[in-house]
């Protein structure tokens, strides 16, 4: 059997292999990549256009940042408005819709305005809109009734912007790079499609991979950028074994009809480590507006796909007592428990319509179930990883890298909008591994603001 070597191997044809497979391609001189897809073709699962919010996560809306993490996400999402522009996607792939973070009631509004003051440094094109502006630009937000004759009760402010990109297809966007990737000289860009890996071996100065179908590839280095599949082939290699997984899926509902004019974000609730449910116009569904997402735990590692997913998550999960500790610590808590089981409920046909529309009419008060359906097929799933050692789940990205040619990422939310940042973050280890060359300053030139 012949068997193909590259520099570099990427495991993983979502956004964020994409996105290194471009960036190697592009800025260093490597002189052979592959990228290895499970399915059909790219982005089908996490990256696709309806298994996400379709949102540019700047840090400037989305409440549950830091002041801190808004500056590092800040960068990393420039990156994606530069690519697009660069290419000319604008329009195509890229989107700018106002968009807002909403409080509702005297303690958000107050929380709002603190936040305006600490951000707007930052992001210098915030501003703070109050109910009669609000009126103008998304009045569902305002009124209590359909007709518009009544407002809703609560007092409410706004911090957003009109100025900015905001929405991005990413699945599109992962063939766009991948499309350019292609297009550099000197080096090979190989991708292979239905190219399930099975096995990663270290062998003595290289990585040998295996796919379900037998084909066998080497590498000096290796990338597996696989999602909630990463822990998985981690833990086969005996990596991360101090790390667990747990699946949360997103679901949305759809509109009829257009119901807002942007992004509507609304005030995270600092207890809860999933998303606040927000409302945006569907870039793929003719302007109509999604609500979501929920957020469910489910026990596979991939949405809508079947298979063996479920017995790869019960072995990802690494379920011990440092695990079901950290269950406990959750559910304990009755704010997250009453959220777990309500969200449970969301998906059960016959009731999860109207107590969904309970919580979307804290965006929109006049809504009602017969306004809305279950977006059936939206929804990807998210791996949010466990650390045993310090028995509490990590928020956000995690990356095990055990210093000898191989990186394991998982990426939940915001990994599309990092995914540009987080492959310049891995091109410097790769390079330093292998003694490339990395192009920095083209690099800045072209995805950055100058630094």
């Amino acid at each position: 059997m012949n068997t193909k070597h590259y520099e570099v191997i990427i495991v993983g044809g979502g956004i964020s292999g994409a996105a290194l497979f471009y960036e190697l391609a592009r800025y260093t001189d490597a002189k052979s990549l592959c990228m290895l897809e499970k399915y059909e073709d790219l982005s089908t699962l996490n990256s696709k256009g309806t298994s996400n919010s379709q949102t540019i996560h700047v840090g400037d809306i989305e409440t549950n940042y830091t002041l801190e993490k808004a500056k590092v996400t800040k960068r990393a999402a420039k990156m994606i408005e530069k690519f697009c522009l660069q290419y000319n996607l604008e329009e195509k792939i890229m989107f700018a819709h106002q968009k807002m973070a909403l409080g509702v009631g005297k303690k958000e509004v107050a929380f709002i305005k603190n936040r305006y003051e600490e951000f707007k440094e930052l992001f210098p094109y915030l501003e703070l809109w109050d109910k009669e502006k609000l009126r103008e630009l998304e009045p569902k937000l305002v009124y209590a009734d359909k007709e518009q004759t009544k407002d809703r009760p609560e007092e409410i402010l706004a911090v957003g912007t009109q100025s900015e990109y905001t929405t991005v297809d990413f699945g599109a966007m992962t063939k766009e790079l991948a499309k350019e990737a292609e297009k550099q000289e000197d080096v090979v860009t190989d991708i292979f499609y239905n190219a399930e890996v099975e096995e990663i071996e270290k062998l003595e100065n290289k990585y040998k991979i295996t796919t379900t179908s037998g084909s066998v590839f080497t590498a000096d280095f290796v990338v597996v950028n696989a999602g909630a599949h990463s822990l998985y082939l981690a833990h086969k290699m005996g990596y991360g074994k101090h790390m667990g997984s747990l699946s949360m899926a997103g679901s949305f509902y759809i509109t009829s009809g257009e119901f807002l004019n942007g992004k509507v974000y609304m005030v995270q609730n600092p207890k809860l480590p999933f998303a606040a449910l927000h409302g945006d116009p569907d870039i793929l569904c003719d302007g109509k507006t999604r609500f979501g997402p929920t957020a469910l735990a489910l026990a596979v590692l991939e949405r809508y796909k079947g298979g063996k997913s479920f017995f790869q998550c019960l072995k990802t999960m690494n379920i011990d007592g440092n695990i079901l500790k950290i269950f406990w610590d959750l559910l304990k808590d009755s704010e997250i428990r009453n959220y777990v089981f309500k969200n449970f409920l969301f998906e059960v046909p016959g009731i999860n319509k109207g107590l969904f529309v309970q919580d979307a009419r804290k965006i929109v008060p006049s809504l009602s179930t017969d306004d809305i359906e279950y977006a059936k097929g939206f929804g990807g799933v998210r791996p949010q990883v466990l650390d045993k050692d310090k028995q509490k789940l990590m928020l956000g990205e995690a990356s095990i890298n055990p210093g000898d040619g191989i990186l394991f990422n998982m990426t939940p939310s915001p990994g599309a909008t990092s995914c540009l940042g987080n492959a310049e973050r891995d091109i410097k280890i790769i390079a330093e591994h292998l003694n490339l060359t990395f192009q920095t300053d083209k690099f800045l030139e072209e995805l950055t603001d100058k630094e």
